[in-house]
């Protein structure tokens, strides 16, 4: 069997400048809100007196926590440690 040398695939990576970071930066924030989305669709899973029991409730729900997302993505942290760790990766 052979063995993976993962050195070999680092230097095939583009590197990353200018107009590149700030697509790298809202791909970043993207990601992060994705991940705050999932976060809030679990801790906002109980019974809401303020939203009705209709058909349409989870659809609301989810485009407030999508909203949310979206709003408070950057805030956290995860999109610039990624931010970071992607760009010292092409170095």
């Amino acid at each position: 069997m052979e063995t993976l040398n993962i050195n070999e695939y680092q230097q095939s990576i583009p590197q990353v400048s200018g107009l590149d970071d700030v697509k790298l930066k809202e791909q970043t924030d993207a990601f992060e809100a994705i991940i705050i989305k999932m976060l809030l669709d679990k801790a906002i899973s109980v019974e809401d007196p303020l939203l009705p029991k209709d058909p349409g409730r989870e659809i609301y729900r989810s485009m407030q926590n999508d909203q949310m997302s979206r709003e408070l993505s950057g805030a956290f942290g995860y999109s610039e440690l990624l931010y970071k760790f992607l760009t010292e990766k092409n170095l």
